[in-house]
Formats: C-alpha cells, structure tokens, sequence
C-alpha cells in the first residue's frame, strides 16, 4: 500500500485513482488475478504504467489499495432498534460480505500488498467505526453496551480468523453466537 499523501478529492490524482481501481476490478473480475500485469491496468485506465508504479510501486500493492477501497463501508450500520439486533445484524452483514469469495480475495490481497499493515489497520478501523456508531447509539437509548475493544476481540477477531484459517461452517447462526456470548460476558 503506497504510503503517499492522501489526494485531492476531485483532482486529477482522484480521477486517475479512480480509473485505475476500476480497470483492475473490471479486470480481475473479467480474466482472474493470474497473468494480470500493470500494464494492462494502465492501458484499460487510459495511464501510462509509471503513472501507475510511481503511485502503487506494484502491482500487489495496487491490488490491497482496490481491496482498502472495496472494504470501505458505504454507510453508517443500519438502527435495528437495540444493541442485540443492531449488533447481530452488522455481524452478519461482516460475516457474509468478508467470508463470500470476492471478499476473502480482497481480505488475502490487503495482507499480501501490506508490508506496513496499513491497508488492514484502515480495514480494522472501518469495522471499528462501524461498531462505535452501534454501541454509542445502545448508550444513547439507555443500553449497557460493551467497550469497543471487547466488541472487537468478540465478533470481529475470531470471525477474521475464521474467515482466514478455518472457512467451514461461517453462518450467520455463527455470527449471532459470537454476539451472544459478547453480550453475556
């Protein structure tokens, strides 16, 4: 994941960004990872490849920035009502958008283009911000909700781990037991 400043939104950095996420996520999706190469990610983003290089460094990289991007929540949670149903709904959504195939692809390429593991702490601090907005609107509605830390160590590390080293059996019965026994504690 290129360290670089953040660009300017709207900019010409923010158009190329742009183009050139699509191109690869048109790509992957049309021919797979296998025999992708930056050039081709450039020509379909109508950018010269040491636009690219100069901005990612390679192609690995290149593909955690999409995955980072990709991860990016489109909003705040749904407000179910209570902290359990909020809860067990964003578990479930987690669990079923990171443990889909396009979803552990862009799990492995945030970990393999992140020697710095900033690509995944952003990816954590997403779930994080998902989870503040939860438990702070629980607080809100008078609930006795647990620390974001607890909730994290909770539901999200061991569906993560889950999701990486032992794929079988991630339902959303799962993601619910991991809830209630957050909520127990």
């Amino acid at each position: 994941m290129s360290t670089r400043p953040s660009t300017r939104p709207g900019g010409r950095s923010a158009r190329v960004q742009q183009s050139v996420h699509d191109a690869a996520r048109d790509l992957v999706a049309e021919r797979g990872r296998e025999g992708l190469t930056v050039p081709m990610i450039a020509a379909r983003a109508g950018v010269t490849p040491s636009t690219v290089y100069r901005r990612w460094g390679d192609l690995q990289e290149l593909l955690a920035d999409v995955a980072v991007a990709h991860l990016r929540p489109d909003g705040p949670p749904d407000d179910r009502g209570s902290l359990r149903d909020d809860l067990d709904a964003w578990a479930e959504l987690f669990l079923d958008e990171m443990a889909s195939p396009p979803g552990r692809a862009y799990v492995r390429d945030v970990l393999s283009g992140d020697p710095d593991g900033l690509g995944a702490g952003q990816c954590s601090a997403y779930a994080a911000e998902q989870l503040t907005v939860i438990l702070e609107r629980a607080v809100e509605r008078g609930e006795v909700a647990p620390g974001l830390e607890d909730t994290m160590d909770a539901v999200v590390a061991p569906m993560v781990y889950r999701i990486l080293f032992r794929p079988g059996a991630l339902t959303a019965d799962y993601a619910r037991g991991l809830v209630d026994a957050l909520l127990a504690r």
